[in-house]
């Protein structure tokens, strides 16, 4: 895939999800989202992000199983395609929150983005560990559960059955696309040192320790907002009856 053809597809995806955007803010929302409208937008946008993106990374394999084998140079157009989709994204969303968002609530987002965006970059530009990033977006799987479960509080829906489904779906697909993933990730490079110049080393072994400080972070507050919390109000209802 030639450099004008990943501009041109990074450009067309930031221009696609800025007109999702705009689309879902022309669509009714709920009257408990309509106090920060500009959130439910952001969620929703990523939610639809997450949904084709878990799809594609999931066919990239199915459709190329060599690219398993071969993280570093083997890949296939459909691969490219897909990294350098989500690049767009990332700028679109790094971008929409540095508009419309302090950036003590959103740092540790956009610090994420940066990461994201420089390694994917240098994967689509040298053609290289193009399958390694698919892997990375496999985590898309469990983010279409986790932007749902904001969507469902957002809409005043955290009691209802529809959410508490979506948690055990959620935390499970956490431990399996996210944290297994990362662990697998970063058991891969270090096998493959000897094959992973020093730059690339540097950067995906600053990058995997990044993530998983993030997401063994968010994992413990979904865990007890989810299900710790439910767990003693539950606990205190019985007492008091």
């Amino acid at each position: 895939m030639e450099l004008s053809s990943v501009i041109a597809t990074t450009g067309s995806s930031v221009a696609l999800f800025r007109l999702v955007n705009a689309g879902i803010g022309r669509l009714h929302a709920p009257e408990s989202a309509c106090r920060n409208a500009w959130k439910w937008r952001n969620i929703s946008t990523s939610f639809v992000h997450s949904f084709i993106t878990a799809v594609w990374a999931v066919l990239c394999f199915f459709r190329h199983p060599q690219m398993a084998e071969d993280l570093i140079e083997t890949h296939s157009m459909f691969s490219h395609a897909l990294v350098s989709f989500s690049i767009g994204y990332f700028i679109y969303d790094f971008l929409d929150m540095v508009c419309n968002q302090k950036l003590s609530q959103s740092w540790e987002l956009l610090f994420h983005h940066v990461v994201v965006i420089t390694c994917f970059g240098l994967s689509v530009v040298s053609c290289r560990y193009v399958g390694f990033a698919v892997v990375a977006l496999l985590v898309e799987v469990n983010s279409v559960f986790l932007h749902l479960r904001q969507i469902l509080r957002m809409a005043s829906m955290a009691a209802s059955t529809l959410y508490r489904v979506n948690s055990i779906i959620n935390l499970g697909t956490y431990v399996i696309f996210r944290i297994n993933t990362l662990a697998w990730m970063t058991r891969w490079l270090v096998l493959n040192r000897d094959n992973v110049p020093l730059l690339a080393y540097t950067l995906g072994s600053v990058g995997m320790a990044i993530m998983t400080v993030m997401n063994i972070i968010l994992f413990c507050r979904l865990l007890r907002s989810d299900f710790l919390k439910s767990s003693t109000r539950e606990g205190k209802k019985e007492k008091e009856m």
